[in-house]
């Protein structure tokens, strides 16, 4: 729209709406132009075209300009409100994900309070903004210096000049303030659970001798769903005693005020913990806190037994592996070598695909893959090493055939590793079948002929046995909870591991599993010196006819009338089902089966097994950042709790929430 010279600029003075601070109203004739004061854009400036098209036009052109927003929209009548671009907090970033920002304008009068700078323009909370800060350090794992960092904080003078960036010692002492707030958010979600709290315990590594001990607490909710929390983060002295161990777990529980809740703990399969376990369990049944005195209280993670497994299977074949991990390296030294080899492969009639790859030694998997794919060009090696005379580290037939069976005992590994490390969070039902199964194969294994092979398996199953002996009554209840299974997977499975002894065997499950029915029912609010809240099985602490429940449930252990278990039991089994939700199900039939729903809560938050599948293959321990190994302790403990609990939730509202909201919301006159 093109302006003439003689267009006259009208007094603006009389115009009501705010835009009318940023444009200037030229006439022309007949014809009103509305001109943008920061880009000179010409738009429409005619009472019947609104000034919609203009307040769309101020929110691009500040975008595209430079200028400060303060300066853009203070010009003109100070009594109005001025178009403002509220602020978005972070809570609600975390929310919305990785999706769009929600950005929310309208027109709203300025005011000020403690940390709120009011510019007449915008409202600036510098409080909430370093706390925000702080909140992003914690939940990516930033380090606190990047404060410090000179481009860090040219970048945030530029984008909020009004910001009071924070020094190192500010935003630690802000991080340990926002794991204050959730610290005690979580304190009173484990007060309120309705069931037991099972702990694990995991020690984690940083540069030099600095060893922590990480305490984690399992747990299903009230709406039956698998949670965990990183409880403490503790700094560590090897020269610490069993006694001092134990005591600095039983002083973290007391803290928690989960002590009398405790269900079970889980540690890794060493003999040094039996004696740390054992002092916690005395002193957690002296209060009788335990049920069945604590006979599922000794758990051992099923991951590292099996990570154990591997560390005697490659140390034991080191010397054959070598030969095949230089063998691989040889072929690989070379263009002409594997042209070499192929030719080989060609002529011995190898029909592969694979690539030779060195093994990674950080992770294990990597070794079976590495000897997996040799083992399918192990006849062109012998070809190869009768055409290259420089090549002399070929396995002979006798050490093919071991490289073989040690593929078929990492395959096992690998495979059982990625079921049990494929789920975030396994519930401890799905970890009986792949344990009785490498059983029964480490069984077939003692009885190879191969002395090699014999002695290795013989010494796997002697590390197995131990944990086999810890944990076997716990997995096999576990198994009997799950209504695709019940008693019919451990009479499956025992048979073929105990042959004879067996039926004493299920017999021995079998009263464990009634004991500890047992001993959920005296602490039910439905007996008669019921230890329980009313609201474990679903009741209110309110309900007058509470005492109808009881009278009902005593009135049927005097009739004898069979039990929630003896029910469960003789009911036909549920369809066996890939897509099967075991907490859901439960959670269902609770009404059905009040005590030993109970009962199914505590067992399957039990965590079998603490590796991710980040470490379930590693050969290393969880290592710290260097970065934080240098931090304070109990800032060290702040930022990893803090950061668990906050992704914790994060992913929460991550998962109820499937779409982002864009509002765009004005106020005209």
């Amino acid at each position: 729209m093109e302006i003439e010279e003689e267009a006259v600029i009208v007094n603006s003075s009389r115009l009501k709406s705010v835009v009318w601070n940023d444009f200037d109203r030229v006439k022309k004739g007949d014809t009103f132009v509305a001109i943008c004061r920061h880009c000179k854009r010409k738009l429409s400036g005619s009472s019947t075209s609104g000034t919609s098209h203009l307040r769309n036009h101020l929110i691009r052109c500040r975008r595209r300009s430079n200028h400060d927003i303060s300066q853009l929209l203070t010009r003109g009548k100070k009594k109005e409100g001025p178009l403002a671009i509220s602020n978005f907090s972070f809570d609600q970033e975390q929310r919305n994900g990785d999706a769009v920002s929600v950005v929310r304008t309208k027109f709203e009068q300025g005011h000020t309070r403690d940390g709120l700078f009011n510019n007449g323009i915008v409202n600036f909370d510098n409080r909430r903004s370093r706390l925000d800060l702080a909140r992003m350090i914690i939940l990516h794992g930033y380090p606190l210096s990047m404060v410090e960092h000179i481009g860090f904080r040219i970048f945030v003078r530029n984008l909020q000049p009004l910001f009071d960036i924070a020094t190192f010692d500010g935003v630690e002492a802000d991080c340990r303030e926002i794991y204050l707030m959730e610290r005690q958010k979580v304190y009173e979600e484990l007060d309120k659970l309705p069931g037991k709290i099972s702990l694990s315990a995991d020690t984690w590594t940083a540069n030099g001798d600095a060893e922590y001990l990480c305490l984690t607490a399992h747990y299903i909710d009230d709406s039956w769903h698998l949670k965990k929390k990183i409880l403490n983060f503790l700094t560590t002295d090897p020269s610490q005693t069993e006694d001092m161990l134990s005591e600095v777990i039983m002083t973290s529980l007391r803290n928690w005020d989960i002590d009398r809740k405790l269900f079970s703990v889980t540690f890794d399969n060493y003999s040094t913990y039996d004696k740390i376990v054992s002092r916690i369990r005395e002193q957690l049944c002296q209060h009788r806190f335990l049920y069945c005195d604590g006979q599922l209280f000794d758990t051992r993670c099923a991951a590292n037994v099996i990570k154990l497994m591997v560390q005697d299977t490659l140390e034991t074949a080191s010397q054959i592996i070598h030969k095949v991990r230089e063998s691989i390296r040889y072929v690989r030294s070379s263009q002409a070598t594997q042209e070499k080899f192929t030719e080989m492969a060609q002529i011995a009639g190898v029909d592969s695909q694979k690539c030779l790859n060195l093994d990674n030694s950080f992770y294990w998997n990597s070794t079976y893959i590495m000897i997996e794919t040799a083992l399918e060009y192990k006849d062109a090696f012998p070809l190869l090493q009768e055409h290259d005379s420089r090549y002399a580290m070929c396995p002979t037939v006798t050490e093919w055939d071991r490289i073989s069976a040690i593929a078929s005992f990492l395959k096992l590994f690998v495979e059982v590793s990625n079921v049990f490390a494929g789920s975030k969070y396994p519930t401890a039902n799905t970890y009986f079948p792949d344990i009785c199964d490498i059983h029964l194969q480490l069984i077939e294994w003692c009885q190879n002929s191969d002395d090699f092979v014999n002695s290795l398996a013989l010494k796997l199953k002697s590390r197995f046995d131990e944990y086999w002996k810890k944990c076997s009554l716990a997995l096999a209840i576990a198994a009997i909870l799950d209504p695709r299974f019940k008693m019919q997977l451990v009479k499956y499975y025992y048979p073929q591991i105990y042959g004879d002894s067996a039926p004493d065997c299920i017999n021995i499950v079998s009263d464990c599993m009634k004991a500890l029915y047992n001993g959920h029912a005296i602490y039910s609010p439905l007996a008669p010196n019921g230890q329980a809240e009313a609201s474990q099985i679903g009741g209110a602490n309110n309900d007058r006819l509470t005492g109808f429940d009881k009278f009902i449930y005593e009135t049927s252990v005097s009739n004898n009338i069979k039990s929630d278990l003896d029910n469960y039991l003789e009911e036909k089994l549920f369809p066996r089902k890939d897509d099967f939700n075991i907490l859901n199900w439960w959670k269902v039939h609770t009404p059905r089966y009040p005590i030993l729903s109970m009962m199914a809560r505590n067992i399957l938050g039990m965590p079998m097994s603490k590796a991710s599948l980040e470490y379930v293959f590693n050969t290393g321990n969880k290592a710290l950042e260097p970065y934080r190994s240098s931090l304070r302790s109990d800032t060290l403990q702040a930022l990893m709790c803090a950061q668990d609990w906050m992704r914790d939730e994060f992913e929460d509202s991550k998962a109820s929430s499937s779409t982002v909201t864009l509002a765009l919301c004005y106020d005209a006159k």
